[in-house]
């Protein structure tokens, strides 16, 4: 289950936090180097990081890094609990009093200092993952809530802190936003995991429709069973979906087109692959370039406020990360400069079109490989 990472083209300014010294040219290594990474690992996020204010891009690079090689090595590894132990380690370099050997735990590093970021977000990460590594079964929703927080929510609230964002009431619907794409994330890869030997659809829920995961796993198959779980979990998402949309319009202005186009874009997937009758076992769903582009050209209009989901209790599960940040003193602010609304028009779909490009330019060279091989 690859996680509901930032990879969906946020742009994320605000407030942003700075260092009272210049940044120092090892630093400047560190981020050169995480940024090489990202642009050779994921090409897409990369582009979609050009929505990324300048001062932020380093920062997320950093992050995006660490998470994004612990993925790897865990979900990859020969032996992955041994990779987790690893990683573990390195969290502890990471906030401990020395310097990490490591590039991205340096990086890293410098980014939990200027911004004030718990362990226990980290922490969380890790922790989905190991869950990912034991194929752990979950019996109801809160359950998939509690695995949705660790790998996706905690996600949300470290990039909320990045973006100067401390507020629990904003954290919390950070944190929904995050695993209402995790929730679509699960949603939409029913057959892709269940062959992989796991099922994050909850078990209570299978059984109700006369399904269990040990099923799914020996013959992942769909059904119009199976078909009114996914329903399900896609409505529990739309619900974070809704209570995150109060939470991205009181994000500064320059903030709200790229966090709206990411929530669009996830909720979308859903939407197409319940009018595809809900079946992720046999397909993979996936938007067209021409419907991509129409919900990033609908994010640039701001959602509506609704005070009932704007105060609404944060979820159980996320409790601990957002009393984590509470803790912790609020670094000092500087606040980022502002562009008019114009500019972040042209902005955001510009940065969608060659995104767009890019998917043309994939599926071109995927056909051509396809029409050789048959040749």
């Amino acid at each position: 289950m690859r996680t509901a990472m930032p990879e969906a083209a946020a742009e994320v300014q605000g407030i942003l936090l700075r260092s009272r010294v210049a940044i120092p040219p090892d630093a400047r290594s560190d981020t050169a180097h995480c940024r090489g990474m990202i642009r050779t690992g994921s090409k897409s996020f990369f582009l979609a990081s050009h929505l990324l204010p300048s001062g932020l891009r380093g920062a997320v690079f950093a992050l995006y890094a660490f998470c994004r090689e612990a993925d790897d090595a865990i979900d990859d590894g020969d032996d992955p609990m041994a990779e987790l132990a690893i990683f573990r380690e390195r969290l502890s370099a990471v906030y401990g009093e020395g310097v990490p050997d490591n590039t991205v735990d340096r990086a890293l590093a410098r980014v939990v200092h200027d911004y004030a970021l718990p362990r226990e977000l980290l922490e969380a990460l890790l922790q989905g993952f190991a869950w990912d590594v034991q194929s752990r079964a979950y019996k109801d929703l809160g359950s998939v809530y509690g695995y949705g927080v660790r790998v996706a929510g905690s996600v949300g609230v470290m990039m909320a802190l990045l973006m100067g964002v401390r507020d629990p009431g904003m954290l919390a619907r950070a944190a929904d936003l995050g695993v209402a794409m995790q929730l679509t994330n699960i949603a939409r890869d029913v057959g892709e995991d269940a062959r992989a030997g796991r099922v994050y659809l909850p078990k209570r829920w299978l059984r109700e429709v006369g399904l269990t995961p040990q099923a799914l796993i020996e013959n992942p198959r769909f059904s119009p069973e199976l078909a009114s779980v996914v329903a399900r979990l896609l409505s529990a998402a739309e619900c974070l979906y809704a209570r995150a949309d109060s939470g991205i319009a009181g994000l500064p202005a320059r903030c709200r087109p790229g966090i709206y186009a990411a929530r669009k874009l996830y909720a979308g997937i859903g939407h197409e692959l319940l009018r595809r009758g809900g079946d992720s076992v046999s397909q993979r769903t996936v938007l067209s370039s021409h419907r991509k582009f129409l919900l990033a050209a609908a994010s640039l209009l701001p959602p509506r406020v609704n005070l009932a989901h704007l105060h609404a209790d944060p979820l159980p599960q996320v409790r601990y990360l957002i009393r984590a940040v509470d803790e912790l003193p609020t670094p000092e602010v500087a606040e980022g400069p502002r562009d008019g609304f114009a500019g972040d028009v042209d902005w955001v779909l510009n940065v969608f079109a060659e995104l767009e490009k890019r998917d043309r330019e994939v599926h071109s060279s995927g056909s051509s490989l396809r029409s050789g091989a048959a040749s």
